[in-house]
């Protein structure tokens, strides 16, 4: 497999320095791509580089993830109007292992190949590294013109803000620029790569490697994912889409898949699943066709999902997803984790009912017109009734007068009531 070539039919190349290519071609090469460590979760923002990190081993090459300990002390003012917060190193150190654990789906760090994945934390190289050591042996090598030229650093100065740009904002370049000369030196690292605001930290990079060393380094970067009406990719409401199922459940994680747009769907599949060429343009064809199907978006829920997740996981929010729009089973609900049930019926009108009101049994006709206003009447819940149009936990409601007590809750909590085909209610018992 050569590397460039499955990326740009991918549309994943923006920029890439000359040379890089001939570079690859002439030898297993190694590469890196830095990952800022704010948080204890990998989330889809962070998904691109990983797949070109796979695809870079997968083409026989070897993958360097390196974890922005040192860097992420700092922040990084590339394309960002203000400063983030620092971390401390035991809080570094955790979202290391955890980022580590995340990484282990996506590259090979097991075997004995020359091209095993390696993880680094640019904090191990950079804590003993005294001020006047760094400014001496890397600070006089690149030039304040050469740092002030760089669109990252010319946007925050040009910005309205009144907080400017700090000194330790500014020398995140030569840090990073730092990170790839050790590697270079350390590991034979000879490519760094990144999503296309990184170009200017990258060359700082490689520049700093010619200088220094007199050796050629390159970059690579990707195109920044955007969505076709503008928005910002993996941003939802509600935050971030994370990989971590205790910030972002599969069902909603595969659920974000399965609702892009129809152009989205078709430039994330090529990004974010390693199905080949012809699969997908056989995909997109039979899409064209049915849209309705949404086929695209079916098959790209199910690669991301299976591939972050599990082939469970991806099972499971199939099934959950067909409670709101097919004819799921009572024992499909019943199977829900609470999380996932509360994701799906999300924005259906809910009612808390007093659990006591239910543990002498209650007639479904008072439970759902006076202790919870399901129905209006009960002269309308009666003949809904009649017409065979209710249903609790997916269960056809015969008697209008039928008892309902605490046996019928789901997790001793939930009660789903169904009026006609698409008209659902949650009663909570608290």
């Amino acid at each position: 497999m050569n590397f460039i070539e499955e990326l740009r039919w991918r549309g994943m190349i923006h920029s890439m320095m000359p040379g890089t290519e001939e570079q690859l071609a002439k030898e297993m090469t190694t590469a890196y791509v830095g990952i800022d460590p704010t948080a204890d979760s990998l989330h889809i923002g962070h998904l691109v580089s990983i797949m070109i990190l796979r695809h870079f081993q997968r083409a026989g090459h070897k993958p360097i993830a390196l974890i922005g300990g040192a860097t992420g002390m700092i922040g990084d003012p590339s394309m960002k109007s203000s400063e983030r917060n620092l971390l401390d190193e035991a809080t570094l150190r955790h979202n290391q292992e955890c980022i580590r654990k995340q990484l282990t789906k996506f590259l090979d760090f097991g075997n004995d190949a020359p091209n095993a994945a390696e993880l680094v934390n640019n904090y191990d190289w950079m804590k003993d590294y005294t001020f006047l050591n760094f400014i001496r042996d890397i600070g006089k090598h690149i030039t304040v013109n050469y740092m002030m030229a760089k669109d990252s650093v010319k946007k925050r100065l040009s910005s309205d803000s009144s907080e400017g740009m700090s000194f330790t904002e500014f020398s995140y370049q030569l840090i990073q620029g730092y990170d790839f000369l050790w590697l270079y030196e350390n590991k034979n690292c000879k490519l760094q790569m990144g999503g296309s605001d990184q170009w200017g930290n990258i060359t700082t990079g490689t520049e700093l490697i010619r200088r220094k060393t007199g050796g050629e380094a390159y970059a690579l970067v990707c195109p920044l994912i955007t969505k076709a009406d503008g928005g910002k990719f993996g941003k939802t409401e509600s935050g971030n889409i994370w990989l971590d199922a205790r910030y972002t459940s599969p069902y909603k994680f595969y659920q974000f898949w399965l609702n892009v747009s129809d152009a989205d769907a078709e430039k994330y599949i090529k990004i974010f699943t390693f199905l080949s060429k012809e699969e997908i343009e056989k995909l997109i064809a039979e899409h064209a066709k049915a849209p309705h199907l949404r086929i695209l978006q079916k098959k790209l829920a199910q690669e991301v999902t299976v591939m972050v997740h599990s082939e469970e996981d991806y099972q499971a929010a199939v099934e959950a997803s067909n409670i709101l729009f097919g004819n799921a089973t009572p024992e499909v609900l019943r199977k829900l984790d609470e999380d996932t049930l509360l994701a799906v019926f999300e924005g259906v009108p809910q009612f808390n009912v007093p659990k006591s009101a239910l543990e002498g049994g209650i007639k479904a006709v008072d439970l759902f017109t006076e202790t919870a206003a399901v129905f209006p009447s009960k002269g309308e819940m009666r003949k809904m009734v009649q017409s065979g149009g209710v249903s609790i936990n997916k269960n056809k409601l015969n008697q209008f007068d039928e008892l309902i007590d605490t046996s019928y809750l789901i997790d001793n909590k939930y009660l789903l009531v169904q009026k006609g085909k698409k008209n659902y209610f949650l009663l909570i018992a608290e």
